[in-house]
């Protein structure tokens, strides 16, 4: 059985080699700045399932006060990223780890909690769904360059 804390300044960095897993694009470093900032920061949480004093699972959430799609209420809790090491999951850490990230939200004064996944991530949108979340939106987000690199 998993704890689930709150994590502080001494798990950024555990945290961020997790979110390396998850982000592989992204550097270590760049994340680990990204955690350090976070976990200090009043309008996010990042809670840690911990096995034997070790990190397995994380998430973060943010407070979003900008439009959040499907929302109604401002601020919405909004689920940036859950993950759990391979081998703990399908045994209800996430679950866990997403409703302290509830909790937090509601008492931040939130009375929606929101999230997102890759259109193409069957198994996070499957995720999702076994929680409680109702798809709001399908849509596909486009880019384009402008001025002398539009070339």
């Amino acid at each position: 059985m998993a704890i689930i804390r709150h994590a502080g300044i001494e798990d950024a960095a555990k945290v961020a080699r997790l979110a390396h897993m998850l982000w592989p694009e992204v550097e270590e470093n760049v994340l680990s700045d990204e955690f350090n900032k976070s976990v200090v920061n009043p309008r996010e949480a990042v809670f840690t399932a911990v096995v034997d004093n070790e990190i397995i699972a994380f998430t973060h959430c943010t407070l979003r006060t900008d439009y959040v799609e499907g929302t109604e209420s401002s601020p919405v809790g909004y689920l940036e990223a859950v993950f759990v090491l391979p081998e703990y999951r399908r045994c209800g850490v996430a679950r866990q780890l997403v409703h302290y990230s509830e909790k937090w939200a509601l008492s931040k004064g939130c009375t929606e909690f929101a999230s997102d996944c890759e259109f193409t991530n069957k198994d996070s949108y499957d995720f999702h769904l076994r929680l409680g979340f109702k798809e709001a939106n399908r849509i596909i987000c486009f880019t384009k360059q402008l001025g002398e690199t539009a070339r």
